[in-house]
């Protein structure tokens, strides 16, 4: 356990309760918003100073009545005041509309002459005229605030920030300082786990049991989720409780950890599968498939309203020295998966094509080959019955390794808005294979796509997998490219070592 208070950015914690303060806190699933909430609710309740109510308005997802709506948030507060020894504020249900008011009145006068403290969990499953009908009815208390009259410190706890509620609450209105939620200055998140947090929270296994585990299992758990706090639970959990069991100590290894990614990837976790269906969103969609496909797109910046969505969502993340990518190796995993997955699901099994050698091992021309007369055969019309415009040969090529080496090796992927390609490591019986996906468009010359590509290429191997055979497979979305037929497009050559094959 490590306590989520300490990841806390940007909140003042103590102030928001001695100066009477309303404030938003905003993370992504399963990043720690709950355990922090109730644990700060214990602390506080222990001080005797407040009275702190924790309460969950999950209950409200999908309710897009306000009476109902209300209705439901006011049983939530009478259910988690009983759970927690405080007084039920029961009261008769007249006008539902104002019952949000109307209960933190009623608490706030039961438990004078403390001050109360409320903090609002999963605040955004709300929408539309329920948020907003929740929002000004904290607001019609914001001014009067005090022991016994109303709560005089309000958390709102979710996913989003809700700076886009907070102003249609207030008729369009930017929140300013005297505002009961200025987002501007008191918006607060919760960051992953830093390096040195995930050594820390093994080591407190390792203090319990004497388990130990090898630095390059660590670094490899770290690599693969950048610290997001579910991930590295699970894969901490999956290795000690089932791979090698609850009652084997033996010292972790990358081995281990590595199998535990596969078997996650593989279980369709719950939090992955809700994560994934985010793509649904068009929103969304747009900035991941400006990710996968490196497209230079100066709309796609920090403060474009879909960008901000993914980066509250936890799917993207940016960063000076690399932009915006996806926010973790898994998650870009998963994510590709979720979008290729029609493609891979109807791909033919690995058996029809030549993939391999008599002994066994990865032939990856062979692969690629295969590769390019199904491109040729089938990708104009399954180009036409998708919504995926930019990213579909990354889509259908990944669809089409992941269906051939599911199970028998691993394919990972690099890539980043405004890098202009898809990076791809394949891993094969300990071999390792390297592909860049390049694009060429109507306002590109051919020529110095091709040789981008392959400095691209180059620098990735040297970081990557210095001895890899390296792949650059380059598609001519042109519409003049169509007048060249394919026995033109579709081409094969080497330079410097690197395969260049035209799609």
């Amino acid at each position: 356990m490590l306590p989520p208070a300490a990841r806390l950015v940007g909140a003042q914690l103590d102030y928001y309760i001695s100066d009477d303060l309303y404030w938003v806190l905003h993370a992504p699933r399963q990043s720690g918003k709950t355990t922090f909430l109730q644990n700060w609710a214990m602390e506080l309740n222990g001080r005797g100073d407040v009275v702190v109510c924790y309460i969950s308005v999950e209950a409200c997802q999908g309710i897009l009545d306000i009476d109902s709506a209300m209705e439901t948030i006011y049983a939530a507060i009478c259910e988690y005041a009983k759970a927690a020894d405080l007084p039920v504020p029961n009261l008769p249900i007249n006008n539902a509309k104002l019952l949000l008011q109307k209960s933190l009145r009623k608490l706030a006068e039961l438990t004078a002459p403390k001050p109360l403290v409320v903090l609002f969990d999963e605040v955004d499953v709300m929408e539309n005229g329920v948020m907003i009908s929740f929002l000004r009815q904290l607001r019609g208390g914001f001014a009067v605030r005090a022991p016994g009259v109303f709560p005089t410190s309000v958390a709102l706890v979710g996913m989003r920030d809700l700076r886009d509620y907070i102003t249609a609450a207030k008729d369009g209105f930017a929140p300013n300082p005297g505002s009961p939620f200025n987002i501007k200055t008191d918006s607060v998140f919760i960051t992953n786990f830093s390096k040195n947090d995930v050594a820390e929270l093994f080591s407190q296994r390792t203090e319990e049991t004497g388990q130990r585990i090898t630095p390059e299992a660590l670094d490899y758990v770290y690599g693969q989720s950048w610290g997001q706090p579910w991930i590295v639970n699970y894969l901490f959990n999956r290795v000690t409780m089932r791979i090698l069991g609850k009652d084997n100590f033996d010292t972790v290894t990358l081995q281990h950890v590595s199998e535990a990614r596969e078997r996650m990837i593989a279980a369709r976790e719950t939090h992955l599968d809700a994560l994934a269906v985010r793509l649904l969103d068009p929103r969304v969609r747009r900035v991941i498939e400006s990710i996968l496909t490196g497209a230079f797109d100066p709309s796609i910046g920090r403060n474009n309203p879909d960008v901000e969505l993914s980066i509250d969502l936890g799917l993207v993340k940016w960063e000076s020295e690399t932009g915006f990518s996806i926010s973790n190796p898994i998650y870009e995993e998963i994510i590709v998966r979720f979008m290729n997955s029609g493609f891979h699901d109807i791909l033919p099994p690995p058996s029809n094509w030549r993939w391999q050698t008599s002994c066994g091992r990865l032939d990856m021309d062979s692969l690629l080959r295969e590769f390019q007369h199904f491109w040729r055969v089938y990708s104009e019309r399954w180009e036409e019955k998708t919504g995926y415009t930019e990213a579909f040969p990354h889509l259908l090529l990944t669809a089409f390794l992941q269906r051939i080496l599911n199970g028998g090796g691993r394919v990972d992927l690099e890539a980043a808005a405004g890098r202009g390609r898809m990076d791809i490591l394949v891993e094969y019986k300990g071999e390792r294979f390297i592909i860049e996906i390049k694009l060429i468009h109507s306002h590109d010359n051919p020529v110095t796509v091709k040789n981008e590509g392959l400095k691209q290429i180059a620098g990735y191997r040297d970081k990557a997998a210095p001895e890899a055979a390296s792949y650059l497979v380059i598609f001519d979305r042109r519409a003049s490219a169509k007048d060249k037929g394919w026995d033109a497009r579709a081409t094969w050559a080497a330079e410097n070592g690197i395969t260049i094959i035209g799609c």
